[in-house]
């Protein structure tokens, strides 16, 4: 009889090697699709809308997918769909206009949005064997090196006298193996639900609720969500201060990128041990990188790269894996879309307030920042005391 830790964590690695294809076709894609619309013809304006639309569509849709996942209970169908989306990658390649590439790169994140809480979902089960922490770490740094490797794939291709068009057209290899890799992860764990079985019966809430902790955790990822600066911002002050030369700022977000994913499986251990107290990690790290990050200093600014990619690997593991330990395995699916429904919006809602406080006043960005860090804080707490409060006695439920 086959070990069903032995078993649980194959197919966390075949999980990890869909994510690292997948990441090699549109990251890669995504380092190089700015100026390929422009070459095609699309304002500045544009080009925003395009990748604004694309961001919120891959966060915002994860609600209806998660939901639609746990309702049907078809969660490799799903995965599927969203996966084969990203062959839209490698079809930018013929577009003649910058419309249709646009709307290329929307259906990829389109394609994010479907596969995401179905696929967090299949895996919550095989970590309940391995260790929460330490199964999402290990897929979120497989996840990282196909981060890494797909710019660099189109860096190659650039230097080999290639063009946009023979860069994507090479991507399609990748995203076959991605399709691959999770048809084998199907053959190999058709039912990833059964991983967890024995365990289910345990649960001190009613299957088919979500827990107050859940809530509250949610508040948690917004409060500290909305207080992270993005790499966008970031690397836009280092160009207009010159603070960092132009061709070294895509050397610090590969910095940032090699960080998250030794971080991921750092955090991953330490979640285990010690469970939701290693989340604190997250408002801890996060305030000093405003203050690094928009600083005058080149030292500084290697600094701020270096926790922003420790704050990225922290977010991607442990505040992933916490959503499997909070919500019953019935709901998973539509936890998961909560969650990141929510991570986008204060994303998003962040983001946008931190650009306009730039433009004013740099001191009251990096005080926004703060602030956010210090109010997730009792949201944290907040969780484990209705942690407590489940253990002594039945979870109200919302």
């Amino acid at each position: 009889m086959e070990d069903p830790r032995g078993k649980a964590m194959r197919f966390i690695l075949m999980l990890g090697l869909v994510s690292l294809f997948g990441d090699i076709t549109y990251e890669g894609a995504r380092s190089v699709t700015g100026p390929y619309l422009a070459i095609l013809g699309a304002s500045a304006a544009a080009v925003g809308l395009a990748s604004g639309l694309g961001e919120f569509a891959a966060y915002a849709l994860r609600l209806a997918s998660g939901y639609l996942a746990d309702r049907t209970g078809r969660y490799w169908p799903l995965a599927a769909i969203g996966y084969g989306l990203i062959l839209s990658i490698p079809l930018l390649a013929v577009v003649g206009n910058w419309q249709l590439a646009a709307a290329l790169i929307i259906l990829e994140r389109l394609g994010k949005a479907i596969r995401s809480p179905a696929r967090d979902a299949m895996l919550s089960h095989a970590t309940k064997l391995v260790g929460r922490g330490w199964g999402f770490g290990i897929h979120e740094a497989l996840d990282q090196v196909g981060a890494l490797l797909g710019p660099m794939i189109l860096f190659a291709a650039f230097s080999l006298r290639g063009g946009y068009r023979e860069g994507f057209a090479i991507l399609l290899a990748p995203a076959a193996l991605a399709l691959a890799a999770l048809l084998a992860a199907r053959a190999k764990v058709p039912s990833p639900e059964e991983l967890e079985a024995p365990s289910a019966a345990a649960e001190p809430i009613p299957k088919d609720q979500l827990p107050k902790a859940f809530w509250l955790y949610t508040l948690f990822t917004f409060l500290s969500a909305a207080g992270f600066a993005s790499f966008q911002l970031i690397s836009y002050h280092f160009k207009v201060r010159s603070i960092v030369q132009e061709g070294q700022i895509p050397a610090l977000y590969a910095v940032a990128m090699g960080i998250d994913a030794l971080v991921a499986l750092a955090a991953g251990r330490a979640y285990d041990r010690i469970g939701l107290a290693s989340l604190m990690a997250i408002p801890l790290l996060t305030a000093p990188i405003s203050f690094l990050a928009f600083s005058h200093g080149y030292w500084f600014a290697l600094a701020a790269a270096i926790l922003w990619g420790a704050v990225m690997g922290i977010h991607e593991t442990i505040m992933r894996a916490a959503i499997a330990d909070l919500t019953p395995a019935k709901r998973r699916g539509s936890a998961y879309g909560i969650f990141n429904s929510a991570y986008g919006l204060s994303w998003f809602f962040g983001g946008a307030l931190m650009g306009l406080l730039y433009e004013r006043s740099i001191s009251a960005l990096m005080a926004f920042a703060v602030l956010m860090e210090l109010a997730s804080i009792p949201a944290l707490l907040l969780v484990g005391r209705a942690i407590r409060g489940a253990r002594d006695g039945p979870d109200r439920v919302i």
